[in-house]
């Protein structure tokens, strides 16, 4: 990564630290508040929601960021691209609310229980307010000014748990908790918009797009965007949609609690991720196929790195960290989380080379790879859950995440960088395969288990950290920009 890049990764991954750590401390109290059956509603009518943004948001949010973020010889580039994003967003919030409503009128008490139709009107109110946190925070990304937009982000969670949750104990449920999404997203959304005045108008935002300008490739962008993030997400959606009717809500609070831990493993590679769309699209404008190649290898090592350490850990402790983090009676959900495991850390690999590839605008590979994983995922997932439930779902969701690194490595060839041109397969494998014999044999020969969660994670980490550098899987030039960043007492 160069200088920008680092300093943009270093906001960025602040941030999320910080967003997880209130989503580690909020979780537990969350599941306690609610019911396994409460908690299966709020995933599935979230999971809805979700798959509903993606059409509403993905595009608006990526276009805007990838567009501000290149070189165009067009009078007032920025604000026309922030206004025709702005208007899209506002057109798509209210169409996508509508559609919300609507669907809870209609289908509550015929496919649904009552009380879903109240969940969909909030969902309505919670789509608007939804899409204009999404918006503002992305343009400031897309102008290069993540050291606003990621503390707005932790503001964004904060307030949506410490409201939510306390709505959640005075009795008012998913509804409460889906209120607290609306309130904090309100509040982000002004003061994201207040913050970019400082770089448009805000008059801009109603302006209507001039003639010339080139509507139809952003249409065009947001258009296959949206459909390759649908079929994106549909990997960590659909287990969970089909899961409900034939489980019930009660097998699907367990399953989503294995969920809900195995994305812990996507901390480092979403930062990233947030990062390298907006960063690589200056690079594709400039032709420089050799710098995001390198920035690429590099990026993959360094997430399976960090994604496979996790996984270790995870993997050694799970028996441990379930009922601890959840509670005894999610205790069942320790099977499906080590099936999902691995799965996890092949997703993990594909997110930072999918947004690349996003950056370069090439949508039809990706779209072709997202949709073969998707397609193995759905049918899987369509075979193995009527006769295993939530054990079958873990099978058929790790193999289909694990099949988006495998396409999407193979699909960056075609548009134009390796992923793996310099992904030092030897030292890999020497370093995880050693330091996780160190953690599982640690692990074995420690019986108490408050214990275990002392001992063992800080000397995996050591162990792990030694080996990488020792094996060259990271060497001290790739170390060096990291090291340049820090005090001179630290760095030296």
């Amino acid at each position: 990564m160069d200088r920008s890049t680092l300093s943009a990764f270093v906001s960025v991954i602040g941030a999320k630290a910080v967003i997880l750590l209130v989503g580690i401390l909020s979780t537990p109290i969350l599941v306690r508040l609610f019911t396994q059956t409460q908690y299966g509603d709020f995933a599935f009518v979230f999971s809805l929601f979700s798959l509903l943004m993606i059409v509403v948001s993905s595009g608006v949010g990526d276009g805007v960021r990838k567009f501000l973020a290149e070189d165009a010889d067009v009078d007032h580039w920025e604000q026309h691209v922030v206004g025709f994003f702005f208007q899209m967003a506002l057109l798509f919030s209210l169409v996508g609310a509508a559609l919300l409503v609507l669907g809870g009128y209609f289908l509550s008490g015929r496919f649904f229980k009552p009380i879903f139709q109240t969940y969909f009107i909030v969902l309505g109110i919670l789509v608007v307010a939804a899409q204009f946190n999404n918006f503002s925070r992305r343009v400031l990304m897309g102008f290069g000014l993540e050291r606003i937009s990621e503390p707005l982000g932790v503001l964004d969670r904060a307030l949506l748990w410490i409201i939510g949750l306390t709505l959640v104990y005075f009795g008012f449920g998913v509804t409460g908790l889906l209120t607290g999404f609306i309130l904090s997203g309100t509040v982000v959304s002004v003061l994201g918009i207040v913050a970019v005045r400082d770089r448009i108008s805000l008059w801009a935002l109603f302006t209507p797009t001039p003639s010339g300008f080139p509507k139809r490739e952003f249409m065009t962008y947001n258009v296959l965007n949206v459909a390759l993030i649908l079929l994106l997400t549909s990997l960590y959606h659909v287990d969970i949609l089909m899961l409900q009717p034939i489980g019930g809500s009660g097998t699907l609070g367990v399953y989503k609690g294995a969920l809900k831990i195995a994305e812990f493993l996507w901390f480092v590679p979403m930062a990233i991720q947030s990062v390298l769309l907006h960063s690589t699209s200056e690079l594709w404008s400039k032709d420089a196929t050799e710098e995001i190649t390198q920035m690429a290898t590099r990026t993959t090592r360094f997430v399976f790195l960090t994604t496979a350490l996790l996984a270790l850990g995870l993997g050694a402790l799970a028996d441990i960290v379930v009922p601890l983090y959840l509670g005894e009676s999610y205790t069942p959900a320790v099977v499906p989380l080590l099936i999902l495991l691995p799965g996890a850390l092949g997703f993990a690999l594909a997110r930072p080379i999918l947004a690349i590839g996003q950056g370069n605008g090439a949508m039809k590979p990706l779209l072709l790879a997202t949709g073969t994983a998707a397609v193995i995922n759905l049918g899987l997932n369509a075979l193995l859950i009527p006769r295993y439930r939530m054990i079958g779902a873990a099978v058929a969701t790790s193999v289909g995440y694990g099949s988006m690194f495998v396409f999407h490595a193979i699909t960056a060839r075609h548009i134009g960088f390796d992923a793996l041109a310099d992904i030092r397969p030897v030292a890999l494998f020497v370093t995880v395969t050693v330091s996780g014999a160190a953690i599982f044999g640690l692990n074995a020969a420690l019986s108490q288990p408050y214990l275990r969660l002392l001992v063992v994670p800080p000397a995996g980490f050591a162990v792990f950290t030694a080996l990488t550098i020792l094996t060259g899987a990271i060497d001290e030039r790739e170390l060096a920009p990291i090291f340049d960043r820090l005090p001179v007492s630290l760095s030296s």
